[in-house]
């Protein structure tokens, strides 16, 4: 390692241009890396209404199916944007009133069916369904597009694929002004946290190739999902920034003992090597633990973000160090007096109170754990994104206006008798909440042959042996009246047809719901257990790495208590990303302080010890959480997706209350059971000088 550092240290510049010129391959799989907008999509398969959403796709070519609603418009205007949109390349077929009935026939003489699923209660608006030739791939994202540019002030358009085009347009449009936000920020606070104005721009220099190199790789991913896209290279930044700054920090030292500048950094990057792989690991395995989620997404997310922190190692390590004597004349002649708070009289404080503050922390963590259980998640897209984009605006119109809060698909066996079928379908009429049934036999009736029934009506009900009815509701997704309404459902459809599906945005919505549950239970636990036994190798103890984690728990514990206890909903991936992130991210903090009080007792008795361990430690910790917390907070304000804001809200709050944490109750704690841990870590004390040993 000391042959290689010498060398990246002598040839500055030829490292330089071979980290630049690999930028190029980064780039250009970035650009070809694609990007998937629908979250459901990352469901896994063997829920039954993600099997049943692959049999509407493949089948009957309708799991994209969108719906158009026009409001106050005369029938011929309506008729003529039917066409229109029949016209888009993309578009398989249109449902309207004229489908099944002549366009000069009122309203009010129509049979029931037919009035109650084309016209809403007060007959002034009515709606039709959208069908395409490719569900979920870019033609049907254009088609999309293109009817949005067809309609008007009286036209709105809904469904899950509007929703998909929605999330593309606001999120590809709004991601370079996250990641700008990010930077002028984190920039703004390492000027004034660094001792000099140019340092920020050479860590930035350095932490920015790192982001390209992993969203580069990402192309042999295939896709990713656009909240990575989002939040990435937000998180990579924020959390590899400390790395660097270990690093210059060391070579500031090393130039104290070596000749050469070149020596000093070559022995710079030999001494950081072990202690930054070792740092980085914790937050490896943070994130790795989200690969586990039986939602795919967790995997999207976790291994672009350790693979982030992989590259952001390997940056600081081999890259950094030749940008570093490239522009150190620019680092030392714009040196400045840094603006760290000093801490001082708190650290003082909080020793001279050490038990009261380690009690504090004991009793915190039983409420904290209790309140964070309370968190009020929300599931479905309509609370994610905001209410001025089209898929929300035709949301609301089918639900206000249609009684159409959700809509669920049901797949039955064709062979069933038409009787039974009908049996059936009254049974699901009946159901308290059920606003319409659209079945074929309700709309056409038995006893009219199927060669005669137009073929958009015969394509979207009935498929290869498959019928298939859309069972209207008035109860939104993820709410405990739609799961009781599934339930009820499904326990009818079974009793007809043992093999039948029920699919649609509520029952998949109601899968995530499941998922997600297990989900958290099982990353929380492999993310804890990962970073304990972590600790546990690094300290070789077992009675540290469940203080440490302990610590950090409770800076999660209270971060999400107080959304709890605020009333604001969180999205349904918030405690799971947090739980991982913020403990893979932040438990160096108290990594750093705790390796920090055992070098300082072997010179000093223990609370001395610890008083100069938290001096030394907090400036890292303040500039790493500050820096952290000023990336995501910046993507917090201006972002409008709001799943990526709140997750966003929740890591820059977790920062602070992980330094606030660490500071206030890691010490005093670590203090007050030094003893304990003297005696369970054999080398724990094993450099104590006897005048140390005295108090």
């Amino acid at each position: 390692m000391k042959n290689i550092a010498l060398w990246e240290a002598r040839h500055p510049k030829t490292v330089l241009i071979i980290a630049l010129l690999l930028l190029i391959p980064a780039f250009i799989g970035f650009i070809c890396t694609g990007v998937n907008y629908d979250i459901l999509s990352y469901l896994p398969d063997e829920l039954e209404s993600v099997q049943g959403e692959q049999i509407l796709d493949k089948t009957f070519n309708t799991a994209g199916i969108s719906i158009v609603i026009t409001e106050d418009m005369q029938p011929k205007y309506t008729l003529a944007l039917k066409n229109e949109i029949l016209e888009v390349d993309g578009v398989a077929s249109v449902i309207w009133i004229d489908t099944l009935a002549d366009i000069g026939i009122p309203a009010d003489i129509l049979p029931d069916i037919v009035k109650d699923v084309f016209y809403s209660s007060d007959s002034t608006d009515t709606m039709m369904l959208v069908r395409y030739e490719n569900d979920g791939d870019a033609d049907e994202l254009k088609a999309i597009a293109q009817i949005k540019t067809l309609l008007n002030e009286k036209s709105f358009l809904s469904g899950l694929s509007v929703v998909v085009d929605d999330t593309r347009e606001i999120s590809d449009s709004q991601a370079p002004l996250y990641i700008s936000v990010a930077v002028i920020l984190a920039l703004a606070v390492m000027s004034l946290m660094m001792e000099s104005w140019f340092q920020p721009l050479v860590i930035l220099f350095s932490l920015g190739i790192a982001v390209l190199y992993n969203m580069g790789t990402n192309f042999f991913m295939g896709e990713i999902s656009f909240i990575t896209q989002c939040v990435a290279a937000v998180l990579q930044l924020g959390v590899t920034m400390d790395y660097s700054i270990f690093l210059i920090d060391r070579y500031a030292e090393e130039k104290l003992k070596y000749e050469t500048r070149e020596e000093a950094m070559a022995q710079a990057v030999v001494n950081s090597f072990s202690a930054l792989l070792g740092s980085s690991l914790t937050t490896v395995f943070g994130f790795l633990a989200l690969c586990f989620m039986h939602l795919k997404l967790g995997f999207d997310i976790g291994f672009v973000m350790a693979k982030g922190v992989l590259f952001g190692i390997l940056t600081v390590v081999f890259v950094l160090p030749s940008i570093v004597l490239i522009f150190e004349k620019q680092i030392i002649k714009y040196r400045h007096r840094n603006f760290v708070p000093d801490f001082t009289r708190l650290n003082v404080f909080t020793m001279k109170h050490k038990k009261a503050f380690a009690l504090a922390f004991l009793i915190l963590l039983v409420p904290a754990y209790l309140m964070q259980k309370d968190i009020d998640l929300y599931y479905s897209m309509d609370k994610a994104l905001p209410s001025y984009l089209t898929s929300m605006q035709g949301f609301e119109k089918l639900k206000t206006d249609f009684g159409m809060a959700c809509t669920q698909f049901v797949i039955v066996d064709d062979s069933i008798p038409d009787e039974t079928l009908i049996e059936m379908e009254r049974e699901l009429s009946s159901l308290e909440g059920i606003s319409t049934v659209l079945a074929y036999n309700t709309v056409v009736g038995p006893a009219i042959p199927d060669d005669i029934i137009p073929d958009e009506v015969l394509e979207l009900c009935k498929q290869d042996g498959l019928q298939l009815m859309l069972v209207n509701s008035e109860y939104s997704p993820a709410t405990d009246e739609l799961t009781a309404q599934l339930e009820q459902m499904d326990g009818i459809v079974k009793s007809y047809d043992p093999n039948a599906y029920i699919t649609g945005e509520g029952a998949i919505t109601q899968g995530l719901i499941d998922t997600t549950d297990r989900d958290f239970a099982v990353t929380a636990i492999l993310s804890v257990v990962a970073i304990f036994i972590l600790i546990a190798i690094v300290f070789k103890s077992p009675t540290l790495p469940v203080i440490l984690v302990l610590s950090i728990e409770l800076a999660i514990w209270l971060n999400l208590s107080i959304t709890a206890l605020s009333g604001t909903a969180a999205s349904f991936v918030d405690p799971t990303v947090i739980n991982c992130i913020q403990l893979g991210a932040t438990v160096d903090y108290a990594i750093l302080l705790t390796t920090r009080f055992r070098e300082e007792l072997s010179y000093a008795p223990k609370e001395q010890a610890m008083l100069k361990a938290v001096k030394m430690a907090q400036q890292s910790i303040f500039q790493s959480a500050a820096v952290f917390f000023a990336a995501t907070f910046g993507v917090y304000l201006v972002c409008d997706i709001y799943i990526v804001r709140g997750m966003c809200a929740l890591l820059a709050r977790g920062a602070i209350i992980s330094e606030l944490v660490i500071i206030l109750f890691l010490s005093p704690v670590l203090c007050v059971c030094e003893g304990l841990i003297s005696k369970t870590t054999p080398t724990w004390r094993l450099k104590l000088n006897d005048s140390a040993a005295e108090e």
